[in-house]
């Protein structure tokens, strides 16, 4: 706040100037706290077992210094929450929207039955900044020292953990005490930016973040879960497996993620429905992230019948509506 920043819901939403802040992080070096988010702790000698049971992947290669993606799906398979994951000591810290926390908290206790197992909310305990640039590692490099060379490395610096996202984005979880003295010293280097913007970078990084909008509409493949490292399928089973694994051995996938953008000043939400002419007035897809974008309109992470997007011009919400653009996707898929 003394950075004038607007807080709404307990959520960041910017420092004043929102397509400046935009501008910076296409262009510069910022610094975002990543509040829209929230952590959930599960400890407890079972605690492994536990989440190995119920997560798409293979919680044991979660370690001191590797985090992980992963989500919790229903029995029909679809997802139910997407979430990064990594551990502190013996526990796990589950990070997701934070509009997911406690309904996830409360499904999850659901399965605990007699396991040597504690779920509790986290959000009092962590603060996650995200910084992102050019100079971001140059930065860290120089307040922490050595840092984690391949994506989701993890360090651990007495409170502080720092875990690298991508060559130049990279998380910093710390506790309250520090949080504060910590975006001091950051700040000084990298320009402070709303919550908006690191959505932004997920959406062009095609990293997909599952709200209750979108809940239980997608099996990971379709939200490329597994091009991105958020599926294992050599592990045992969990909820929704078996439809996870038919789709990928015996199934034929129909919809796959794509990143695209949308003219106008409209804001498009997660769950909007899009159109295409082959699919006879039925939906070909659906928003599942969307963001401004630098350079004016929103970018959009859409789960879309493959044969549409190849073959049709896709619009939002209507078949009058605005027709989507598609974008270089950010890594290779395979139907491309």
């Amino acid at each position: 706040m003394q950075h004038g920043a607007t807080i709404e819901a307990g959520v960041v939403q910017r420092f004043g100037d929102t397509a400046a802040e935009l501008n910076a992080t296409a262009q510069g070096t910022i610094l975002c706290d990543l509040s829209q988010f929230g952590t959930l702790r599960i400890s407890g000698e079972e605690a492994q077992t536990f989440l190995q049971n119920l997560l798409s992947n293979d919680i044991r290669e979660a370690s001191a210094s590797r985090a992980q993606l992963s989500s919790l799906n229903s029995p029909k398979g679809r997802m139910q929450a997407t979430m990064v994951i990594w551990r502190d000591g013996g526990d796990y810290l589950l990070q997701l929207p934070r509009v997911l926390c406690e309904p996830i908290r409360k499904k999850l206790s659901m399965y605990v039955l007699r396991a040597k197992v504690k779920i509790s909310d986290a959000g009092d305990e962590v603060v996650s900044l995200g910084l992102c640039g050019k100079a971001a590692q140059e930065i860290l490099g120089k307040q922490f020292g050595e840092l984690p060379q391949l994506p989701l490395g993890f360090i651990s610096a007495g409170q502080i953990g720092v875990m690298k996202i991508s060559g130049t984005r990279w998380q910093v979880n710390t506790s309250p005490q520090q949080a504060q003295t910590l975006w001091q010293t950051l700040s000084q280097h990298a320009q402070p930016v709303g919550s908006v913007c690191w959505d932004w970078l997920n959406i062009r990084a095609g990293i997909p973040v599952i709200l209750p909008q979108t809940q239980e509409h997608f099996v990971p493949q379709m939200a490329n879960l597994d091009i991105i490292g958020g599926v294992s399928f050599k592990k045992g089973c969990y909820p929704g497996q078996e439809i996870v694994a038919r789709m990928q051995y015996l199934g034929k996938l129909k919809r796959r993620i794509y990143l695209a953008h949308i003219d106008g000043d409209t804001v498009p939400q997660p769950g909007d429905e899009l159109f295409s002419a082959d699919m006879e007035g039925q939906p070909s897809g659906m928003i599942v992230n969307a963001a401004p974008a630098p350079s004016g309109g929103h970018d959009v992470l859409a789960v879309l019948q493959i044969s549409s997007k190849k073959t049709q011009t896709v619009h939002w919400k209507s078949l009058q509506g605005a027709a989507l653009k598609f974008l270089p996707p950010p890594y290779p898929l395979p139907d491309s």
